[in-house]
């Protein structure tokens, strides 16, 4: 102990304790930095992920945009064969399915306390793009009754727009499912009439759903024309909608969706940049931490000349200098990367315990990819103060003539 008390007067008598914390600070300060940076952007796909899980944000529809010159024609915005190929390999598309409308008219009627009559725009879809398929979902020719998904979407239409203004009583889904209608298809003399009932809703598509099959047989008996139908909307079945080469795909093409169905998309975007703006602002004060504190070190062992060849005279050598100041610099290193690992983990903490306030779950750690960040930040810093001390060390014993 009294060796090291000898060693600290002779060779850190004149440091510059103020430049000495000041580069603490800044190594710690730009540390935690980089490491918010690493934690936002992880924390962000940990949410994404589990967004993902539940299945809704992986299902996107698509048309072509309408613009002013292409307004006047349907034709314009129907995807032909070749495009629905190239759209199945478009970047994270797993999947893609038609959305198949009806060419005829659809009438219904809602009797009873619900006294309703509308037309409805009728759809149909692969069964496998189906939020969940109704154990009724089968239709035939010859079969009077005809099973429904109503988008979600319209029920909440009904209830807080329509319903209020009208005087009409608001409806559950489990009012809805046990309420019947008369669905009356085609027009003039070619009419038909089908007992119709909710199945089910769904979430993923804004249309009155049937069967596949019903489509079919109303398309080819009670179109004004005949012919296949026109496909002007693809159901996507998307890895991550929040992809960038995703949009930028769909911007090229000119394909709109609907803006919740990019929205991660866009809230990656601002995630990225953000990130990338505090990760760069961090970078430059790791440099600018440990520039200062290589100038201190450098100082202090130059200003130590004297005392450096008083320690040579009396027996210590080179290595045992540089371990000594390796002691001695390293452990104030060290502390402010863990300080700032510290803060970084509280962080975290704070974070994971608001968002599960809002149902958005966070481990309370930080995840690997953050400690791996911390673990090379440290590895480099601690390897360049070490390179400083023997270096300055080594300068100063060469210009003494050591």
């Amino acid at each position: 102990m009294r060796q090291s008390s000898i060693l600290t007067r002779l060779l850190l008598l004149h440091n510059g304790r103020t430049r000495l914390w000041t580069a603490l600070a800044i190594l710690s300060v730009g540390t935690f930095l980089l490491l918010v940076s690493v934690l936002t952007w992880s924390d962000f796909d940990q949410l994404l992920s589990n967004e993902q899980s539940g299945g809704t944000e992986s299902y996107v529809v698509i048309g072509k945009q309408i613009i002013e010159r292409n307004m006047g024609g349907a034709s314009a915005n129907v995807f032909s064969a070749s495009e629905i190929a190239e759209v199945r390999h478009a970047p994270q598309v797993l999947d893609a399915g038609e959305i198949t409308p009806a060419l005829f008219p659809v009438y219904a009627e809602v009797g009873g306390q619900l006294p309703l009559q509308t037309e409805l725009p009728l759809a149909s879809v692969p069964d496998r793009f189906l939020d969940a398929v109704p154990s009724d979902w089968n239709w035939q020719p010859g079969n009077p009754n005809l099973p429904v998904i109503l988008a979600a979407r319209f029920l909440d239409i009904y209830n807080y727009v329509f319903a209020p203004g009208q005087g009409l009583p608001q409806l559950s889904r489990g009012s809805v499912q046990a309420i019947g209608m008369r669905m009356k298809v085609g027009s003039g003399t070619n009419v038909q009439v089908f007992s119709a009932h909710i199945s089910g809703f769904s979430d993923r598509v804004g249309s009155v759903l049937v069967p596949q099959s019903f489509i079919t047989y109303g398309n080819s008996r009670f179109a004004a024309s005949s012919g296949p139908a026109r496909v002007m909307q693809l159901i996507l079945r998307v890895a991550d909608p929040s992809d960038p080469q995703f949009t930028i795909w769909l911007q090229q093409h000119g394909y709109t969706t609907e803006p919740q169905g990019l929205q991660w998309s866009r809230m990656r975007a601002i995630v990225q940049s953000v990130a990338a703006a505090t990760g760069g602002l961090a970078a430059l004060l790791l440099v600018a931490g440990a520039l200062i504190f290589m100038l201190f070190i450098e100082l202090s062992i130059s200003r130590s000349r004297s005392s450096l060849v008083l320690l040579h005279q009396l027996g210590y050598s080179r290595r045992y200098l540089v371990s000594f100041m390796v002691r001695r610099f390293v452990p104030m290193v060290a502390g402010s990367l863990f300080l700032a690992l510290a803060a970084t983990v509280f962080v975290q903490v704070i974070v994971s315990a608001r968002l599960a306030a809002a149902q958005l779950h966070l481990p309370s750690l930080p995840g690997v990819v953050v400690w791996a960040a911390f673990a090379i930040v440290s590895a480099l810093i601690l390897v360049v103060v070490y390179r400083a001390i023997v270096r300055s060390v080594t300068k100063v014993e060469v210009i003494v003539g050591l």
